[in-house]
């Protein structure tokens, strides 16, 4: 699949629910709203979404919510889906998790031929942590990493930076997963979906992020790529990479390979743009994929050339009205 750019597209991500068991204070309001269990594709419709665009030429497919591990059976979906590991179609089947359900389910995710999962942590207080989280445990999802690194999985601690919260900490974070042996990636906050709150807040720009850390620790460019958006850096003193996902101050559009699939079928070409395409109805207009194969290719020819997140005091607000949780985080 190339779009429009001539950027070719190998890396879908999938959210299979827009609920989760945490309300991250940059992702979600605390009473959040929820699709009805009716709109959502059922775990078959999803694995067949899935396998037309592999068969299109994904090779990365990432799992994602809300948090996707609270789907119900959800681990039926990543069993049906390695059979395109198998078969070498796909090359990396993963997920992005906060880490909550990981004791319950690590080992059959590793029985599954993942081979890495991304955690998302934002801070090692766990006073802290559940304020950001409002309803989680830090002991609980550090519980739940180590699960995953004894089941053999390999992790990358996700954190956004957050202005006058845990921009304290980062130094530690970055520490703390080196003695752990993870990589870490630092993300910017995106203006997705009203949270209630003021992201002018809470946006730190990771620039001056960079700049502060370099005082303490020797970050050496590399050029390591995942299939996803961050930059990354070797820190000497931990012998572990550190990624920088840039949205609003180094935009990386420029090589982006990727499109989300939301729970409801709906694909957005682009996270920062409202612009979508309807593949639910086409899925189910036929048992035969011709219609839904042809909706893929008419969304794939106008995918855009990137986002135009901005956060300033004039542009405090969300710039597309749906929560990550929504299109996939």
């Amino acid at each position: 699949m190339i779009d429009p750019f001539g950027r070719e597209v190998s890396y879908l991500r999938v959210s299979v629910t827009d609920r989760c068991d945490f309300r991250c204070v940059y992702c979600m309001s605390e009473n959040m709203t929820f699709l009805p269990k009716a709109d959502v594709l059922s775990l078959e419709e999803l694995d067949r979404l899935c396998s037309a665009f592999i068969r299109k030429g994904v090779k990365k497919l990432r799992i994602t919510g809300g948090e996707p591990l609270v789907r119900r059976n959800i681990i039926s979906l990543f069993q049906n889906l390695s059979r395109h590991l198998i078969t070498g179609e796909l090359e990396e089947l993963t997920l992005t998790t906060n880490g909550s359900q990981l004791p319950k389910y690590a080992s059959a995710l590793a029985d599954c031929g993942i081979k890495r999962i991304n955690v998302s942590m934002d801070s090692l207080d766990a006073d802290k942590f559940r304020k950001l989280t409002r309803w989680g445990e830090l002991d609980k999802v550090q519980e739940g990493i180590r699960a995953a690194r004894d089941a053999g999985l390999a992790i990358k601690i996700n954190t956004v930076a957050l202005k006058n919260f845990n921009d304290g900490e980062i130094e530690d974070l970055i520490r703390w997963c080196g003695d752990e042996g993870y990589d870490m990636t630092l993300i910017e906050t995106m203006p997705l979906g009203d949270i209630g709150a003021d992201r002018v807040e809470q946006y730190l720009p990771l620039s001056e992020v960079r700049q502060r850390l370099e005082q303490t620790f020797t970050l050496d460019d590399i050029d390591h790529k995942t299939g996803g958006p961050a930059r990354y850096v070797s820190v000497k003193e931990t012998g572990r990479m550190l990624g920088f996902i840039t949205p609003l101050t180094h935009n990386f559009c420029e090589g982006c390979n990727r499109v989300r699939l939301t729970c409801t079928g709906t694909l957005y070409m682009c996270l920062g743009q409202d612009d979508a395409a309807d593949l639910r109805n086409p899925l189910r207009a036929s048992e035969a994929d011709d219609l839904l194969n042809a909706a893929i290719d008419e969304a794939i020819d106008r995918k855009p050339k990137g986002h135009d997140f901005i956060i300033d005091r004039d542009n405090g607000g969300p710039a597309v009205t749906r929560h990550m949780s929504v299109t996939g985080g």
